[in-house]
């Protein structure tokens, strides 16, 4: 049987609270957003070229086992509903997560797409105490007006100035048994095992913990009390190339990053792409009847660099100096 659960989102299905599971959680679509109960499965295709998956449901009444198979946009990552045996992509579910060519779904619920543009860094969140920017890769589409855009790398900057980087390498031939995460903290590469369930602690913020998901290609930072961020480094494969004509050749290289927020401090001043639906007023002024609702203002959250704090909206009150890595991923 093939396997259920995705090995990077394990950690994230435990780190999900019962209540989370046991409400409905609102999406753009809201008229194809499941109810979730207890009886989901998180489901991963053990490779990129395996698509279809067997689940077991199991109610008071009966036990049934189906295959299904991923959306195209998400297709090693969704969810299994049971009994019906439907699925749905993991990003169009839960609040704080960032997929593909960056598909946002804000703590609202509500789902947006936020292009920016290719080879620059965005300001995601800004807080006081807390500034994440992303960097973005991409590929010139000639038939519209934009990039087509994935996030590469996350800088991210809390407390007096502390600097953690996590981001993918450049490759052009994917392994799934390669890793090719990037992590580095105040400027010093980190090397952690490659075994789940591997630990990383700094020995100056102990409340940082950096723990490996999968072997391979998955993580998740948690600093106690402020953040958990799960990373999922992922390829553009050539299906998605022709389903989205995406028109990536063997030349290229967008390999890139698909992420889980949870945050547990934010100030109702936070800000950025994702940061602002986080605030206790927002109120959602995209429409979320398109099919693709997207957030405009790019100059708004455009920073100069991968660790720079000088976003218009940035909110964030430690030092501001803009600060380079030893071991950064190639762009």
């Amino acid at each position: 049987m093939a396997a259920l659960l995705a090995r990077p989102w394990t950690v994230l299905l435990l780190c999900l609270s019962v209540s989370l599971i046991l409400v409905s959680v609102s999406a753009a679509n809201n008229d194809k957003s499941p109810k979730l109960q207890s009886n989901f499965q998180l489901i991963t295709t053990p490779k990129f070229g395996r698509r279809d998956v067997l689940i077991t449901c199991v109610d008071d009444k009966k036990k049934q086992t189906c295959a299904v198979t991923c959306p195209n946009r998400c297709r090693n990552k969704c969810v299994g509903i049971c009994p019906s045996c439907k699925t749905y992509c993991l990003c169009d579910l839960f609040p704080g997560t960032a997929c593909g060519d960056p598909r946002f779904t804000g703590a609202d619920g509500n789902i947006f797409y936020f292009h920016g543009k290719k080879d620059q860094d965005f300001c995601i969140l800004s807080d006081s105490e807390l500034h994440i920017n992303a960097h973005f890769i991409g590929k010139h589409n000639p038939k519209k007006s934009r990039d087509f855009t994935w996030i590469q790398a996350l800088g991210i900057i809390f407390g007096n100035n502390h600097r953690l980087y996590i981001g993918v390498e450049k490759t052009v031939t994917w392994d799934d048994d390669v890793d090719r995460i990037v992590i580095t903290f105040d400027g010093e590469g980190i090397e952690i095992p490659t075994e789940t369930k591997t630990e990383w602690v700094p020995a100056t913020v102990p409340s940082l913990i950096i723990t490996r998901t999968s072997d391979t290609n998955g993580i998740m930072v948690e600093l106690r009390g402020i953040f958990t961020i799960t990373t999922n480094a992922v390829p553009i494969t050539k299906e998605e190339s022709e389903t989205h004509n995406y028109g990536v050749t063997p030349d290229d290289s967008l390999a890139h990053i698909d992420l889980s927020f949870k945050f547990h401090s934010l100030s109702e001043d936070v800000h950025g792409v994702l940061g602002q639906t986080y605030q206790p007023d927002y109120v959602n002024k995209l429409d979320v009847r398109k099919k693709m609702p997207l957030m405009t203002g790019v100059a708004s959250y455009s920073s100069s660099s991968i660790f720079a704090t000088d976003c218009a909206v940035a909110r964030f009150h430690g030092k501001p100096e803009i600060a380079t890595v030893t071991k950064k991923a190639d762009n």
